[in-house]
C-alpha cells in the first residue's frame, strides 16, 4: 500500500466503542488478551494502534505486553488489509513447477510484494511456505479458493477476473469497504 493511502486511513478517527464492548465482555482475565485482540481485529480488519492502547488500558496491562502478542503471532495485523487475501505457494512442489515465476507475475500485477496491500485495498499479498495442495502446483489461494496448475499467464488471468468481480462487488455495495470472504460467488477459473 502506498504511504498516501496508509496516511489517509490512519488519519481517520477510530471509533473505540466496539473495543470497550469487547473489553466489557472478555477483559476480566488477563489470559483473555488473545481472544480480545482477535475480536478487535475482526471488527476493524486489523489492530489499529489506538485500539491496542485501549486494550492495554482496559485490561490493566502494559502496552508492551499487547504489542508483544501482536508482533509474535502472524494472525494479527497492524495495518489495513485488503478485502481479499492472496496467498502464493513457495513450497517445494510449487517451486519446482515454476511457482517463483507465478509469484513474480502476481507481484508485478499487484504492484506489491510479500505482506503488501494494494493501494485500492482490494488485495493483500502473501508468499507462504505451503498451501497443502501440492497436486495443483503451482498454486495460489484467493481467500479460501485454490487456483492451481498455474503458469504466469494463467495467474495473471485469474487475478484480472477476480479483480473485475471485486470491483463489480464494490460498485454494487456503493463503493464501501466491506470485506468479502470470496464465498461461493467468488470467480473461479
Amino acid at each position: 500500500m502506498s504511504e498516501a493511502a496508509a496516511t489517509n486511513i490512519q488519519d481517520e478517527p477510530i471509533d473505540l466503542q466496539p473495543v470497550y464492548e469487547i473489553l466489557d465482555r472478555l477483559a476480566g482475565d488477563k489470559g483473555m488478551l488473545i481472544p480480545v485482540l482477535q475480536e478487535v481485529q475482526e471488527v476493524y480488519g486489523y489492530v489499529p494502534e489506538e485500539t491496542a492502547n485501549a486494550v492495554a488500558e482496559g485490561m490493566g496491562i502494559y502496552r508492551s505486553q499487547v504489542y508483544g502478542v501482536l508482533t509474535f503471532y502472524t494472525q494479527f495485523h497492524l495495518s489495513p488489509r485488503g478485502r481479499h487475501i492472496i496467498r502464493a505457494c513457495a513450497g517445494t512442489a510449487c517451486h519446482v513447477k515454476g511457482g517463483k515465476q507465478v509469484i513474480q507475475r502476481m507481484e508485478n500485477e499487484l504492484g506489491v510484494g510479500h505482506g503488501g496491500t494494494t493501494e485500492d485495498l482490494i488485495f493483500s499479498f502473501e508468499e507462504v511456505a505451503c498451501i497443502g495442495a501440492c497436486g495443483l502446483a503451482p498454486v495460489i489461494m484467493i481467500d479460501d479458493k485454490a487456483y492451481g496448475n498455474l503458469d504466469p499467464n494463467k495467474a495473471e488471468s485469474v487475478l484480472k477476473k477476480f479483480r473485475k468481480q471485486a470491483m463489480a462487488d464494490i460498485e454494487a455495495e456503493g463503493g464501501g469497504s466491506k470485506k468479502n470472504d470470496g464465498g461461493d460467488d467468488a470467480p473461479g477459473e
